[in-house]
């Protein structure tokens, strides 16, 4: 039987050992390579054309479905999702193109992973390609309802109405849920990735607020804004973004593009 030739992508070292120990127990398995993190990950699917990735879901900067949405649709390998998701992932990563392991996962799952991997291999590339691009249509339209992020060891799974402003504190996020404050961390770009853009604003480098929790804006000096949020909570505005908030006042301000 010819190997599958494999790409593992994690970016926790133990992890891509893990996975590393379980699958040189299969014979029909060749590691080509491993990556750490998605830029990486982008360019080794190109340079080896691997049959197969092992693809971890949440990491910073491009996250598993940022890579696979990077990949042209005639070069898409088959893609086991390696994720710690929430059930609304997991039901689309049921009907993806291969399979998905839910962290932590054992030698047995892995071993029926594969058997899964060997029967998809079958399926055209175009056929392997909607089904992905199906997932993630699916992804995009459930990020609507929460988001996944990890705090002190813990996956924590918030609803957007729970978020009133994330703010970015050296290489940390504080995300303001009322008189709670996690501390996760991530950088910022990464997290606004995941949260609905007709929901939260980007408005200053540093910072983004909840739309629906602005209780007033008020200018501030140099055409910047502050604005005050219904937990009494005040959020400068950067000069990046005084575009973001003149649409937010215009009645427009779904965009979180600055002008």
């Amino acid at each position: 039987m010819t190997q599958v030739r494999t790409l593992i992508v994690d970016d926790e070292e133990p992890a891509r050992e893990l996975l590393r120990a379980f699958l040189e127990r299969q014979a029909d398995v060749q590691i080509v390579g491993e990556a750490g993190d998605g830029v990486d990950a982008v360019e080794m699917i190109r340079r080896l054309s691997p049959d197969l990735v092992f693809l971890d879901v949440q990491m910073p900067g491009l996250n598993g479905l940022d890579v696979a949405g990077a990949i042209p649709a005639d070069e898409l390998p088959l893609i086991v999702f390696v994720t710690a998701y929430d059930q609304y992932a997991l039901r689309a990563f049921e009907v993806s193109a291969c399979d998905y392991l839910l962290k932590p996962f054992d030698a047995d799952r892995l071993a029926s992973t594969m058997r899964r991997v060997i029967a998809h291999r079958e399926r055209s590339g175009h056929e392997v390609a909607r089904a992905i691009r199906s997932l993630l249509a699916h992804v995009q339209t459930a990020r609507d309802e929460q988001i996944v992020v990890k705090s002190n060891g813990r996956h924590l799974f918030l609803q957007n109405d729970e978020i009133e402003w994330i703010e970015a504190v050296g290489k940390d996020l504080r995300i303001h849920l009322g008189a709670n404050v996690l501390v996760v961390r991530e950088p910022l770009n990464s997290l606004e990735r995941r949260l609905d853009p007709a929901v939260f604003l980007r408005v200053h480098r540093s910072a983004i607020v909840n739309r629906t929790r602005i209780r007033e804006v008020q200018p501030w000096f140099k055409g910047d804004y502050v604005l005050i949020l219904r937990s009494g909570s005040r959020v400068v505005t950067g000069r990046t973004y005084r575009g973001v908030v003149s649409r937010l006042l215009d009645g427009g301000g779904s965009s979180l593009g600055p002008k």
